[in-house]
């Protein structure tokens, strides 16, 4: 195994785990505070008792999102040392904003968990709400300094070497908007149903517990929503990608050659070899509308692209065609759930609508999963867009393969302690509450 796959290989692993601690963090706060908000209006204890339990779960899953980020900052250092002397004083303003925001939501989370009878219920409520948003701010300031890296700005090269550094203009880069609304967004989308399709799940054996209805109906009030902006965002996105990373689009389109009036390709092959995307479903003038708005615009294939810097074609249109195929999915099903509410009708009587959310639990995490492949993948080989290129940047170490299989061994000890502790603190149903 060579030393720059061992660390691609590495850092992969380390970013799949902690972007799932990371979107629940963004996206639990928000469902906890929502159920303190209703106990308060209404009264009814089962809300209070699920704003206890979730934040319980926030609490879990926070401790575990802070050992898997540390652990991706020391392998930052570790393993891209050409990265970091090169782009460390650059976005180095990002990370450390995300560390105070960090640490209000690590303070104002404990004083949600031990205030319940210490400190007036608006207060307790506050805190919350400040925990909501520093966990939502802290995931736009690590988004900021990765989007920097697919649109560095904010410095000259002279000589190779980044001078009259501006950090505020490099959080600044044309990409940060889009990149943290898509990632915000998902990360309430994916949050909030999963939870509601495990209490769908629930409601499914049980149907009379008002706990789990109460839990359903908060879950996707979060969910639903987000999920139905997401393609919203991702359009956004699609059309900066087009605009400033043909190469990425390209690959992850499967266009292999400049062409006017685009197809939009549903699945698909690409063959690299020979330069062709066999057995897709194509959709005439599809991707020159949505990538330009125009079904007639020109679209840059790879044939533009030196051969030495194509993408990984097949990995990044295969994880583009799972983000977009699951995306369209949980969208349909928050637009189901959205209109059984707007109409004022019980979502957990329509047996149908639960197993739908059920169905789409997971979609949200491997959506996201397979939209930050399309991120990373996508932008190869470059680490720094256009600037670095990502072999210059690994270390020359060698025998990565030992902390590779270290660290996926620690991973799977501590998703198997997550899931333990979950079960046992969060998801199953409490006495008194059916």
């Amino acid at each position: 195994m060579s030393d720059l796959f061992a660390a691609r290989s590495q850092m992969a692993l380390s970013l799949a785990f902690h972007i799932i601690f990371a979107s629940v963090g963004i996206g639990m706060p928000a469902l906890m505070v929502v159920a303190e908000r209703r106990w308060l209006k209404t009264g009814d204890a089962a809300y209070l008792e699920l704003a206890k339990r979730w934040a319980k779960g926030t609490a879990i899953l926070f401790a575990v999102g802070a050992v898997s980020g540390t652990v991706l900052s020391f392998e930052l250092g570790l393993l891209w040392p050409g990265f970091m002397r090169y782009a460390g004083a650059i976005i180095g303003m990002p990370f450390s904003l995300e560390g105070f925001a960090f640490f209000t939501e690590a303070i104002f989370l404990g004083i949600y968990l031990y205030g319940w009878e210490r400190v007036p219920r608006t207060m307790h409520l506050a805190a919350g709400v400040i925990v909501a948003v520093s966990g939502a701010i802290s995931g736009v300031f690590v988004v900021i300094a990765n989007a920097w890296m697919n649109a560095p700005t904010g410095f000259r090269l002279v000589g190779g070497h980044p001078v009259d550094v501006h950090p505020l203009a490099a959080m600044a880069n044309t990409a940060a908007f889009p990149e943290a609304l898509h990632m915000t967004i998902a990360a309430y989308a994916a949050t909030g149903l999963v939870v509601a399709g495990i209490h769908a799940a629930l409601l499914l054996r049980d149907n009379t517990s008002r706990f789990h209805r109460h839990a359903l109906r908060v879950a996707v009030l979060i969910g639903a929503p987000a999920a139905v902006l997401q393609p919203f965002s991702g359009d956004l996105s699609a059309r900066y990608v087009a605009a400033h990373q043909p190469a990425k689009l390209a690959a992850a389109e499967g266009q292999f050659r400049t062409q006017t009036g685009a197809p939009l390709r549903i699945g698909g092959v690409p063959d690299e070899r020979d330069a062709v995307t066999r057995y897709a479903i194509e959709i005439p003038d599809g991707l020159s509308l949505l990538a330009y708005g125009d079904p007639g615009a020109t679209v840059a294939g790879l044939d533009r692209v030196p051969r030495d810097q194509w993408p990984p074609v097949l990995v990044t249109h295969v994880a583009f065609q799972i983000m977009v195929g699951l995306g369209t999915c949980m969208a349909l099903v928050g637009a189901w759930s959205l209109w059984r509410l707007m109409r004022r009708r019980e979502i957990a009587t329509d047996v149908w609508l639960l197993r739908a959310l059920v169905l789409a639990a997971p979609m949200g995490f491997v959506a996201t999963e397979a939209g930050w492949t399309v991120t990373e993948v996508g932008r190869q080989p470059w680490i720094i867009y256009g600037v670095m290129r990502t072999a210059d940047a690994v270390t020359p170490m060698p025998g990565l393969i030992v902390p590779f299989v270290t660290f996926t061994l620690l991973y799977c000890f501590l998703g198997g302690i997550v899931a333990w502790l979950l079960y046992r603190q969060v998801l199953h149903s409490p006495v008194g509450h059916t």
